[in-house]
């Protein structure tokens, strides 16, 4: 049996530096508020595990518990998350060679989406550290999440949605026993709320990125894309491209790059991160293209895309510093866009995407369009929850059938045609 060991050392601000001790609950950094990462004795890491040990272990993103925070495996609250596929695209059709476009499937982790990692981290490092009570703002699938893990930890969830969010979201969290306020406004708005009662009640924050470890929960995202791709100089893709709207996937995989690289176990190559968000609520885009650090809060934020519509970000400094320093690029995506991709990954991939990660289908053949991708790379887009969950995109009666259109209507009803493979 497998010895479990966290090499956990220390927290640290992921601005001024300060240390914080690990051993106690804490949200952002006590001198300036900003972001908190967990570090780790990597050194011992490196002495302690090689990265083909990995294979051996538990089927779930538990497996890499040396870079996990949870100290006592007593304490970690799984529902079976992560090891998504990576499934291969047609995308000779859209421009791209022969596997070379590739989908992880967020949506087959528990609760149907990523938020699955980051809550089952956050949830049982603080129930590790004494926590009854946890509390956060939610769009809609890290509400459910928080809801099932806190249920099955045995803690209390308190969650905020806007209440505009989609049905199943509240359904979910009612069921798992969370306690549900639904808000007139969005998710910042919810976040204040939450704020407000944490401050009250003193229960626990595990809002985005304003605790240190729902980030290393999304950061096995990346370590599963250097063990699906054999370890190595060359095991990461070329390019990730990446729905955003908090952005802790994209800070969490980019801080597990430096880690492995600096375990030996990667070489310095890495993946050009693709920020994609809806043209609606774009203020990582807008703060890219003005060449800034921080993001402003984007007014009156529009999206069918609930998991995009954050009109601002704490980690805004994180995402857009990993951007910058992979050489990747941010760009918006319209609405029409969002709801053909839905169609389209379903008629090119066989998945049926969430409105957030249809926007990198949207956005990845707008950039192989442009000429920024040349389709020889290999491009791995994030499909970040499931679209069953979302209300369905319109299916307009074509004129006449056509072999790999999407849907058709017939006998009154939607049916889907079925392409023949190429």
């Amino acid at each position: 049996m497998v010895r479990w060991t966290s090499f956990l050392s220390h927290l640290e601000c992921t601005a001024c530096g300060l240390e914080h001790a690990a051993d106690r609950l804490q949200t952002v950094c006590t001198q300036c508020g900003k972001v908190l990462f967990a570090r780790y004795d990597l050194a011992g890491v490196r002495a302690a595990t090689r990265p083909t040990d990995f294979a051996t272990r538990r089927w779930d993103m538990w497996r890499y518990s040396e870079l996990l925070p949870v100290q006592q495996p007593q304490h970690v609250v799984s529902l079976g998350e992560g090891l998504t596929p990576l499934v291969e695209v047609r995308g000779r059709d859209v421009g791209f060679e022969r596997g070379q476009l590739l989908v992880k499937d967020e949506g087959q982790n528990p609760t149907a989406s990523f938020k699955a990692r980051g809550l089952s981290a956050a949830i049982s490092r603080a129930k590790e550290l004494g926590a009854t009570d946890i509390a956060l703002p939610s769009a809609g699938n890290a509400g459910s999440a928080a809801a099932a893990y806190a249920a099955a930890g045995g803690l209390r969830a308190h969650v905020a949605m806007p209440r505009d969010v989609p049905d199943l979201n509240r359904v979910e969290t009612a069921i798992y026993g969370a306690e549900l306020t639904l808000i007139d406004g969005l998710i910042n708005d919810a976040g204040s709320f939450i704020r407000q009662q944490v401050q009250q009640h003193g229960w626990f924050d595990v809002s985005t990125l304003k605790e240190p470890y729902r980030q290393e929960g999304k950061k096995t995202m990346g370590i599963e894309l250097a063990e699906q791709g054999g370890w190595g100089d060359s095991c990461l893709p070329d390019v990730i491209v990446y729905p955003t709207g908090g952005g802790t996937g994209i800070v969490g995989m980019w801080k597990a790059f430096s880690e492995l690289e600096a375990l030996g176990w990667i070489g310095p190559k890495r993946p050009k991160m693709v920020v994609v968000q809806a043209a609606g609520c774009a203020p990582i885009v807008r703060a890219y293209e003005r060449g800034e650090q921080h993001a402003e809060p984007w007014p009156n934020a529009q999206t069918v895309a609930a998991g995009l519509r954050v009109p601002v970000a704490i980690g805004d400094y994180l995402i857009l510093d990993a951007v910058r320093a992979s050489g990747g690029t941010a760009l918006a995506v319209s609405e029409e866009a969002i709801a053909a991709a839905q169609r389209e990954m379903g008629n090119l991939a066989g998945i049926y995407a969430a409105p957030e990660a249809a926007a990198t289908w949207a956005a990845t053949c707008q950039l192989r369009q442009q000429g920024w991708l040349a389709g020889t790379e290999q491009v791995v887009l994030f499909c970040t929850g499931m679209g069953l969950k979302y209300a369905p995109p319109p299916l307009e009666e074509p004129s006449g059938q056509k072999e790999g259109a999407g849907g058709v209507w017939r006998s009154g009803g939607p049916h889907a045609t079925s392409a023949q493979a190429v």
